[in-house]
């Protein structure tokens, strides 16, 4: 390796740049229109993310956090409810369920994928049960063949967190379209994101898409009459111009994904890190590539002095981090501790070049053989 370079983990402003074009011309569209709230381009994306997720209706909300929330409002759920979830994933995966005023039920990860491990979600179930939230982390789909009809034959219904999944599938179907409703967030450094905060719930019943437009903006049956308490959550005029440019992009950027992932599995096949699987008949879209190190502070440190930026998705499982760990319910977190303790998340995003993977993959080879040796 010669020289020194600076590689981020992620970079939405190279996606700008891709795109910028069309992006600039979609935002003077936007603000030529004078619409800037809820307008045609809101309406135009949530049709086009719709047929993109396989469903028939969507919702532009305000961020990933608000589709969530929103979408369990959607399904009547409040206090005195629980719903399951797991514990490895970002904090907004439980706060969502927090702010309607349920009970977040945490279970363990299967080992191998990260996702809910169905054996856990089955011992879990309680008569107040009312919904389950499997989370598609990474990129990748969450074990949707088991976990469903588990839920459907109680009668508990399934929504589907697929903020960093956007565009994976599932024995053929795109994720999003299992559930009786999916979230996406267009956080700027997902497969699909904003230049800004942006979210969306997607689902095939016309009902429950009415419940959650309806709670996005307060409750209205008309302008200014609320028919039920709501909230303000809106995908602005803007970041759904900037989106329905990226969404049209996707299927080849996350294709690239895939590309860098399989190099970096060939590149790193003989060091003593664990590769991220693949669920069978599954397609994974590597919103992150994701090792496991018995070394990975040493390891994380070494990349970042060769200017190479890496991340732990995530450090402290949400049943651990001080705003939970003495009031939620949870089983043994065994898998998702020792994840916590291992994983770390190597330079993904469409915009890196072949040299810079290169770059990347050997020094992760030449530091997590250094660190071997000297262990």
């Amino acid at each position: 390796m010669t020289g020194r370079r600076t590689i981020p983990v992620a970079d939405p402003r190279a996606q700008y740049l891709a795109h910028a074009g069309e992006i600039d011309a979609a935002m003077r569209r936007v603000l030529e229109s004078g619409r800037y709230i809820l307008g045609p381009e809101c309406e135009h994306f949530e049709r086009e993310f719709a047929a993109f997720a396989g469903v028939q209706h969507g919702v532009g909300v305000a961020n990933g956090t608000d589709a969530l929330h929103l979408a369990l409002r959607a399904c009547g759920i409040g206090p005195g409810d629980e719903v399951i979830t797991v514990s490895h994933t970002a904090v907004a995966t439980v706060a969502a369920i927090e702010l309607c005023g349920a009970t977040p039920v945490l279970v363990d990860i299967d080992p191998v994928y990260f996702t809910m491990d169905p054996e856990e979600l089955a011992a879990a179930f309680t008569n107040r049960t009312r919904a389950v939230i499997p989370v598609h982390l990474y990129g990748q789909p969450a074990d949707l063949g088991r976990i469903v009809p588990m839920a459907r034959e109680r009668g508990i219904r399934v929504i589907e967190d697929c903020a960093q999944a956007h565009g994976a599938t599932c024995d053929g179907r795109p994720v999003g379209s299992w559930g009786d409703l999916a979230t996406f967030s267009f956080y700027p450094t997902k497969n699909l994101g904003a230049i800004g905060d942006g979210g969306i719930v997607v689902t095939n019943d016309p009902q429950l898409a009415e419940r959650a437009r309806a709670f996005r903006e307060y409750g209205w049956s008309e302008r200014y009459v609320s028919a039920t308490p709501g909230t303000n959550s809106r995908l602005d005029e803007l970041q759904a111009g900037v989106l329905r440019v990226k969404l049209a992009h996707l299927a080849r950027d996350n294709e690239r994904r895939r590309e860098l992932a399989a190099f970096y599995d060939r590149a790193l096949a003989g060091t003593d890190l664990v590769l991220p699987a693949v669920r069978p008949n599954a397609s994974h879209v590597y919103h992150l590539y994701v090792v496991r190190s018995r070394a990975r502070n040493a390891l994380q440190q070494a990349l970042e002095a060769r200017g190479i930026g890496s991340l732990v998705h995530y450090p402290v499982p949400v049943h651990l981090q001080p705003a939970y760990r003495s009031r939620l319910r949870h089983a043994d977190m065994r898998h998702t501790e020792r994840a916590a303790a291992s994983v770390l998340s190597l330079p993904m995003y469409p915009e890196l070049s072949d040299d810079d993977a290169q770059y990347v993959a050997e020094a992760v080879v030449m530091d997590s053989s250094r660190l071997t040796i000297g262990r």
